[in-house]
């Protein structure tokens, strides 16, 4: 039910701007015919990378249908939105019909106003903000320790080897003493991964990589995934912990495995003496978390919606859908991921990763950015 609904809905989305833009064009009817061709080709290019059609493709012509055609679903967002905002005011009567009717005026205003938007989205994925966050315990931490965090990276078709090679330099940079990911590495597909070889970017990172799986990694195939992770030199934390000095890393499987531990069972196997972080793909039920009295939470998954107004049905969703927060004395970070699905725009969200420092405390009641 759920899955015709949500495949009806950008179908709807699309006649009713098909229909606007037959209106708008003053041009002939084979002219609209074929603009409107090609609007339905480039969304109908989105179900190539979903039904993975794009694997039997040659890697160009594959990298261009994913492109475009998650592009495209972004694209028709805002237009649905423009055109529905247009349909409003005729209604109230402060736009006038000839605004929408064969109009040269308003198709040029439409196109520089998308251009511009989807210009800045882009230059703006592009752009790595780096979040610092200071962490305190009363835990014994022999000397201030720096990780790096990061989710959702998505590599695949659209964030390709040259783009992991400039995110692992930029981690580099930070000289930390860990690295932590919080699932969704690969975006789908494991054909690009495996015919650019990017797990040879993953071994030059200079610090010792732990992570969680994330839902992306089934899509792909989990064990193909784990298979990725170990050619990777990424230690996987799969319903598991680790003790790395003074700090007990838990890793717990993406909630796509219904059969998946409990939080109370994989705590039994947690060392509660040390700084306790929890690496969850997605951030359901943050209060397990507090009740075992975890230190630190790091989450992804979101997206913080990717595009405004997602974002705002994000944070319905998500008791937290992006950002820092506090239940007790556990401290949680939503990121809204360094990569992403789809489209490379980020309008009202950001790409991002987060630099922890995490210090010896007396009182424990310090999270700052």
């Amino acid at each position: 039910m759920w899955m015709l609904f949500f495949t009806l809905l950008p179908i709807t989305a699309l006649a009713y701007i098909g229909w606007h833009v037959w209106c708008l064009l003053p041009l002939g009817w084979l002219w609209k015919v074929l603009i409107l061709s090609l609007m339905t080709g480039a969304f109908l290019l989105l179900f190539t990378g979903l039904m993975r059609t794009t694997d039997r493709m040659p890697m160009p012509l594959a990298v261009a249908a994913y492109e475009i055609g998650t592009s495209s679903i972004i694209i028709l967002l805002y237009l649905f939105m423009l055109f529905l905002v247009l349909d409003l005011g005729r209604l109230v009567r402060l736009v006038p019909r000839t605004l929408l009717y064969d109009n040269w005026w308003t198709v040029g205003g439409i196109a520089v106003g998308m251009f511009a938007l989807f210009l800045y989205g882009n230059l703006h994925y592009q752009h790595k903000h780096r979040e610092a966050l200071q962490l305190t315990t009363q835990k014994q931490i022999s000397k201030p320790m720096k990780i790096v965090a990061m989710s959702d990276l998505h590599i695949g078709y659209h964030n390709r080897r040259s783009e992991l090679h400039r995110w692992v330099d930029m981690v580099n940079a930070e000289q930390p003493d860990l690295v932590l990911i919080a699932g969704d590495i690969i975006d789908g597909s494991m054909r690009p991964l495996l015919e650019q070889q990017m797990h040879e970017e993953f071994r030059r990172l200079e610090a010792p990589v732990y992570a969680c799986i994330g839902n992306h990694e089934y899509y792909s195939g989990e064990p193909r995934a784990r298979q990725f992770y170990q050619d990777a030199g990424i230690h996987l934390l799969q319903d598991s912990c680790v003790t790395i000095g003074d700090l007990c890393i838990i890793g717990r499987d993406d909630r796509s495995n219904f059969r998946r531990d409990s939080l109370d069972v994989l705590m039994k196997k947690a060392d509660r003496s040390k700084y306790c972080i929890l690496l969850d793909h997605q951030p359901y039920h943050l209060d397990q978390t507090e009740r075992q009295r975890i230190d630190f939470q790091f989450s992804g998954h979101t997206h913080y919606g990717q595009v405004w107004p997602i974002s705002w049905i994000t944070e319905h969703v998500y008791e937290c859908a992006f950002g820092p927060y506090q239940r007790g004395r556990t401290y949680y970070y939503i990121t809204s991921g360094l990569g992403l699905w789809g489209g490379k725009f980020r309008i009202g969200t950001r790409s991002e990763y987060v630099v922890v420092t995490l210090t010896h405390s007396q009182d424990n009641k310090t999270l700052t950015q």
